[in-house]
């Protein structure tokens, strides 16, 4: 229905429901721009999703892989850092096991050294005594000669009875000074 100048619009519900042409043309309109939208528009946007959706998805699924290696690698990585602590421990102790057995070599080097010199002189100071013992018993024996000589007033030559005399007489002393002990 289309207005004249003259007409003036009917008051109430009339206004609110469309003219059927209207309607008639508008269902047209929608059903061509469904028919393309749904023919042309829509595919490609679906495609455009379906893309975008499998980027997301193998984004996903890279990341994925890639906190699964990046996991493998730190597990490898503590594996391999306890492995080193192990041989860094065996290493210590190893050393610790190695000192103290040079220090203990050293000990028993220095010891045996030590019995080797406190032998050597022991024998040294055994020898010495030994011949002042023998220088002094001659020495001795001279001048107990020269003093019973002295005291006899006659010479005593005979250096063999002497020398029996005098080794009789430091015996006795040695082996009163030895009880005496």
């Amino acid at each position: 229905m289309i207005l004249s100048a003259g007409d003036t619009p009917t008051p109430g519900w009339r206004l609110f429901v469309p003219y059927v042409p209207e309607i008639i043309w508008s269902a047209i309109f929608i059903a061509i721009f469904a028919v393309v939208f749904m023919r042309f528009v829509l595919p490609r946007l679906n495609a455009v999703l379906d893309e975008r959706a499998e980027k997301i998805e193998g984004g996903i699924r890279r990341a994925e892989e890639v906190q699964e290696q990046a996991d493998q690698l730190k597990s490898d990585q503590e594996s391999a850092l306890a492995a080193a602590r192990q041989e860094a421990a065996a290493i210590r102790e190893k050393a610790r096991q190695d000192g103290q057995r040079i220090v203990e070599e050293a000990k028993a080097r220095a010891e045996a050294e030590n019995e080797r010199v406190l032998a050597a002189g022991r024998q040294q100071l055994s020898a010495e005594r030994m011949a002042a013992s023998h220088e002094l018993r001659a020495e001795v024996g001279t001048l107990a000669s020269d003093l019973a000589s002295k005291i006899v007033g006659e010479s005593l030559n005979d250096d063999e009875r002497s020398r029996r005399v005098i080794d009789r007489f430091l015996d006795d002393l040695e082996s009163s000074q030895a009880a005496t002990r």
